[in-house]
């Protein structure tokens, strides 16, 4: 397979530019302005580690017509001038007294006023990289409504494009070869920790850019935890691991995990890991366009019950996935959202299957027209027993 082009056209910028604007018509919006990494990379394609950096904040504005513009610290100035984006208003963060603020109301009150109103990601599943009293302060410079545009961003950004899609599919390859190698050598005497970092230096080594996200549970014959590892404990014979990771590859993660018994496993915990595979196989057949996330819930979740599930604490099965490790939707049982071709998932079947034991089995999909595409190569349909 060749390896996707890193970055992407302008013409793909634009066509996203296009999608916001008519957004923004529907919504009676004069401009969007946007403050988090993903948002302001999805516009201008601005891709830095410098976001680990919390002290500077960064805004793009994206006009009713024309080009977004960038209002960033001097110091990603070259950076920015990289991306296609034209309009670069810069100034010497950190200045905490102004930082930017001033800057990002002159350019609010100088664009057209059409409707009055000014869209912002303020609610569901999303936040403001800024500190809330220079947001507060900002909505008094303009005089311009403020109004909530968090579930019209994540349904743009919840149809990727070819591109995008590819990136998420050599993610998934590279982590794909990661797994496929813990069988070489996870041994019992090894810990959670020393496992998972030979998992992760195997997938950089495979050419991801960077796994941010390994977490790691055990247990006698189950494990009961799967967030706080991985931890220092050692794996012994009759164990059960389950690694769950997300990598990048070019700013788009991969999501998935695998499960692995040392030296044996129950005939119940080896049941519960068919009843999660067969579940996530209804929950692919389900994913079509035009049915929704409850009815992928719906498919899986009707396995997992008629398996002995005596519940699920991780709350759903499964969800969006793109440039962050979860995006909307997510697959339960009131979410509802309604699937379309582009739209990236995951497949997250999950189960307490005895009082203290938990299975989980994910994988990645891509809605076509036609149905789901694995965007993942599948786990084996049995527990693999590593001797």
């Amino acid at each position: 397979m060749t390896t996707p082009t890193r970055g992407f056209t302008q013409q793909e910028f634009e066509q996203r530019t296009l999608r916001a604007q008519k957004i923004m018509h529907d919504m009676k919006l004069d401009a969007m302005i946007f403050t988090t990494e993903p948002n302001v990379r999805y516009f201008t394609g601005f891709l830095s580690q410098f976001w680990h950096s919390p002290t500077r904040p960064w805004f793009v504005v994206v006009p009713a017509e024309g080009k977004p513009i960038a209002i960033i610290p001097e110091i990603g100035a070259k950076g920015m001038g990289k991306t296609w984006l034209d309009e670069i208003i810069t100034w010497p963060a950190p200045r905490p007294e102004d930082d930017g603020i001033s800057l990002v109301a002159n350019t609010l009150n100088t664009l057209p006023s059409r409707h009055g109103r000014i869209g912002v990601t303020l609610g569901i599943e999303s936040h403001l990289r800024m500190p809330v009293n220079n947001y507060l302060k900002l909505t008094t410079m303009v005089n311009k409504e403020f109004v909530d545009i968090a579930l019209a961003v994540h349904e743009l950004r919840q149809i990727k494009s070819p591109a995008e899609i590819a990136k998420t599919r050599e993610i998934c390859r590279i982590t794909n070869v990661g797994f496929k190698r813990i069988p070489e050598y996870a041994r019992v005497g090894m810990t959670e920790r020393e496992i998972c970092k030979q998992f992760g230096m195997d997938m950089l080594q495979a050419g991801a850019d960077e796994c941010p996200f390994i977490i790691a549970g055990s247990g006698p014959d189950g494990y009961d935890d799967i967030l706080m590892g991985p931890t220092d404990r050692i794996i012994e014979p009759g164990d059960v691991l389950l690694i769950d990771t997300g990598a990048k590859w070019d700013g788009y993660f991969s999501d998935f995990d695998r499960n692995w018994a040392f030296g044996y496993a129950s005939e119940q915990t080896k049941a519960a890991y068919r009843a999660t595979y067969e579940a996530t196989t209804k929950g692919f057949e389900a994913a079509r366009p035009g049915a929704t996330t409850t009815d992928i819930y719906n498919a899986m979740w009707k396995v997992l019950e008629a398996n002995g599930a005596l519940g699920n604490d991780i709350g759903r099965v499964g969800h969006g996935l793109g440039m962050e490790l979860t995006e909307r939707p997510s697959n339960t049982s009131t979410d509802n959202t309604v699937l379309k071709p582009g739209m990236v998932m995951t497949l997250e079947p999950g189960m307490t299957y005895a009082p203290g034991k938990t299975m989980l089995h994910e994988e990645n999909i891509v809605i076509t027209e036609d149905g789901a595409e694995w965007l993942t190569e599948r786990a084996a349909p049995e527990l693999i027993i590593i001797d």
